[in-house]
């Protein structure tokens, strides 16, 4: 098949790309050609870049040395199938590359959908190999798509954050303060942190100008900005979620809570320096929080299927707050896909903004 192309990033510098024709593979026995349809940009997907090589992203969509295919989230079609229980035309959510074709190999084919068993994903985390069927999907609304282009990743990595700390107590905290309090991932978890009884006191941390958007969202108690960070109260046992990355913010807060800080919570890199590192700091050592060990956990723990009927109920709880919260901007091609990849690495995508490309 003719008229393929792959979007390439230099994996020693994000910014340089490179827009390449191919031919796609034909889909061997056993496998599934699907033709990528819409996708969408955030900062996470920076992070996915940033964490490449240490967390293994880049492996996912494999290219030629020295650059790399950027994992997104989104929809396909299926166009060619070689593989039982996967027909023409079923319509499929998951994790895909700037690419506008990929051949998956499905294995533990279900109503809900398949994992893709190729043999360069065998070793990598399960979650990001499943690939869910709309049909199946009890999170899945077709009015819904673009939201859940944009929100479902993070919203589930928010969803799972929440559970990991309220599945630890909060590691005894009073408060929680989380940084980049404007982007999706923070409020996301915060809204689910709202939802719980008893739950802590939320301070989100954001930019002095984003702190207006930020305290119109509703999901917390307090919004401080960084400049005031030393303004927010040092009598509660707090928790700090750092989703901005930021190492002179890190080393701020452990200044500032001193030992009344309980737990450091790495989540992303809003900030290109996010993943670097950790500077020497007193008091709890960062850690990094991996969605995929906690989604493992609760699934030996809650069954087949509880995970996603939980999940599906917080969802369904979430949307229509968040189509209120965000402005959806469409593009289309890859070159659309492209000035989306250099606008979320330059950090300029606006808190209120959502970029899908329609391919």
């Amino acid at each position: 098949m003719t008229g393929a192309w792959d979007l390439l990033v230099a994996r020693d510098g994000f910014s340089k790309t490179e827009l390449v024709d191919r031919d796609v593979r034909e889909p061997g026995a056993g496998e599934v050609l699907l033709k990528v349809d819409r996708v969408g940009m955030t900062a996470n997907n920076v992070t996915y870049a940033l964490a490449g090589d240490a967390l293994n992203y880049w492996s996912f969509f494999p290219a030629d040395d020295g650059w790399g295919r950027v994992p997104l989230w989104g929809f396909a079609d299926v166009v060619e199938s070689n593989a039982a229980g996967v027909e023409v035309g079923a319509r499929i959510y998951g994790y895909l590359p700037t690419s506008s074709h990929l051949v998956v190999r499905p294995d533990r084919v279900s109503a809900g959908g398949f994992t893709d068993v190729s043999e360069h994903r065998a070793e990598l985390p399960r979650v990001y190999n499943r690939y869910a069927f709309n049909a199946g999907d009890p999170s899945y609304a077709v009015e819904n798509e673009d939201l859940q282009i944009l929100y479902r990743p993070l919203f589930f990595t928010s969803y799972m954050l929440d559970d990991f700390l309220g599945d630890n107590g909060f590691f005894g905290a009073e408060q929680v303060v989380v940084s980049s309090a404007s982007s999706k991932t923070a409020y996301g978890m915060a809204f689910c942190t709202g939802l719980r009884d008893g739950r802590p006191q939320l301070v989100g941390l954001t930019s002095s100008g984003n702190v207006a958007f930020t305290e119109s969202l509703g999901c917390y108690d307090s919004v401080v900005s960084y400049d005031d960070l030393e303004s927010i109260p040092v009598d509660a046992k707090t928790l700090y979620v750092d989703v901005a990355g930021n190492q002179k913010l890190r080393v701020r807060i452990h200044e500032h809570f001193g030992d009344r800080l309980v737990y450091d919570a790495i989540v992303g890199a809003a900030h290109m320096e996010g993943l670097t590192p950790p500077p020497d700091v007193s008091g709890p050592q960062p850690e990094f929080f991996f969605a995929p060990s906690q989604i493992q956990k609760r699934r030996g723990e809650w069954g087949p299927g509880e995970l996603d009927k939980r999940y599906a109920e917080v969802w369904s709880r979430f949307t229509p707050k968040v189509k209120g919260w965000v402005d959806i901007e469409k593009s289309t091609g890859p070159e659309g896909l492209r000035a989306a990849w250099l606008e979320a690495l330059a950090g300029s995508i606006d808190p209120r903004k959502g970029h899908v490309i329609a391919l």
